[in-house]
């Protein structure tokens, strides 16, 4: 006898076999089912979670760190420490031209508590002063006309960029605020596009809730000269700014005279390394879904093999006869191996099945329909066909013990056993 998967009466054999006792079949293929549902819920689920808690950086630079002066901690070249200090423009045209591995060095001023009003509407917010180059750090999401360009920042216009809360505010009617004037500190601005955020982390303040204009006009207006409050880097492809940030902050302490072990007078932040330590995160998160996913299937694979020796037992007599008939060796152990894996991936399948389903509802039910992203609560068809196939053959794995015990039964004591 030989079994072959186009052999419609050795799987009718199979199915026979499996189907005398009904109870320890079904408990035995839930384990299976069990344990590969729980092993592709969790995969799935740990990419839904990572996708989720991304999205809460759409929009942002990875590649990005910050740097904001501070009082000064210790006293350097006759200045006493509790300094204060300022960078300036011509700290960010040394910083571009020392560090070509950076793609973007963008300046920003800032004033917070600031009046908008609109006629009898008003609102209280952050005022930004910023650069084109702004939006390499953080794109803002666009609602209506466009965001501060080149050309703003040359001629110091007095348009502004407003946040959707602001807008909102400003204008209940729902009217569009493009073109219309706004008062900004007293001065009117040209509305010139309604911006809004994208992500959940901020610098300098909610894009939603604050007011943009060119960082020329925001310096000639408030009388900072050349000073800015907040500078934003991001590098290039290859930059590693945990390398930079240091030689920046050296040559900040050189130009400013600042002593340069005087870690408190600037304050960094390095948003890449943030971005690293999340990912480092969900690494983990995945081997422990595995793992525990794996000790699940253990646990089924173990179920198969016992399942496989209760047969084997029950069928000692017949696999004598098949023996004394002609039965070879290798078409025992094939007879047997086959039963497991059909058990396996009959349940396996239906597993995943579920598995699937639940998968596509969490999908459903966690991306509206104005996310930045989609949370990807699925498995991707090769992992399925991973999860089936480690299935597969850690139940073939199991059944080889009880196989081999059916192939050494002698024939004439198979017979006279009861």
């Amino acid at each position: 006898m030989r079994l072959t998967i186009f052999d419609l009466e050795n799987w009718k054999e199979i199915g026979a076999t499996l189907m005398r006792n009904k109870t320890r079949t079904f408990l035995t293929g839930f384990g299976i089912f069990w344990g590969v549902a729980m092993l592709a819920l969790l995969t799935g689920g740990a990419r839904g979670g990572g996708d989720m808690l991304r999205r809460n950086f759409a929009g942002f630079a990875t590649n990005t760190a910050g740097i904001i002066p501070s009082n000064t901690t210790m006293p350097y070249k006759g200045y006493q420490k509790g300094r204060w200090w300022q960078m300036n423009l011509s700290d960010v045209e040394a910083i571009q031209t020392a560090f070509p591995e950076l793609e973007a060095v963008v300046p920003t001023s800032q004033r917070g508590g600031q009046s908008f009003r609109r006629g009898k509407f008003s609102y209280s917010g952050q005022l930004a002063g910023v650069t084109a180059d702004y939006t390499k750090i953080l794109q803002p999401r666009l609602y209506e006309g466009r965001f501060i360009n080149e050309a703003d920042i040359q001629n110091e216009r007095k348009v502004a960029v407003i946040g959707k809360k602001v807008a909102g505010q400003l204008f209940p009617d729902g009217s569009s605020p493009i073109g219309k004037l706004v008062e900004v500190g007293g001065a009117p601005y040209a509305v010139v596009g309604v911006a809004g955020d994208v992500s959940e982390i901020s610098i300098n303040g909610r894009v939603d809730e604050g007011v943009f204009i060119p960082s020329s006009t925001f310096r000639r207006i408030f009388g900072y000269g050349d000073k800015i409050d907040f500078l934003m880097i991001t590098g290039k492809a290859n930059a590693n700014l945990a390398e930079i940030l240091p030689k920046i902050q050296t040559q900040l302490c050189r130009r400013h005279d600042i002593n340069p072990s005087d870690k408190g007078a600037i304050w960094t932040i390095n948003i890449a390394e943030q971005f690293e330590q999340i990912d480092k995160v969900f690494l983990g998160i995945d081997l422990l879904a595995w793992f525990i996913g794996l000790s699940t299937l253990i646990a089924g694979v173990i179920g198969i093999g016992n399942i496989m020796w209760v047969i084997v037992k029950e069928r000692t007599q017949e696999i004598g006869i098949r023996r004394a008939i002609g039965a070879k060796p290798s078409d025992i152990i094939v007879q047997v191996l086959s039963e497991g894996i059909a058990l396996t991936l009959l349940f396996g399948l239906a597993g995943v099945t579920f598995a699937t389903i639940i998968l596509a509802v969490m999908q459903a039910t966690t991306n509206p329909a104005d996310a930045v992203s989609v949370a990807h609560f699925q498995m991707s068809f090769k992992g399925a066909v991973l999860i089936l196939s480690i299935f597969v053959l850690m139940g073939t794995l199991a059944g080889i013990i009880p196989s081999l015990k059916a192939m050494h039964i002698k024939p004439i004591e198979a017979i006279n056993s009861k």
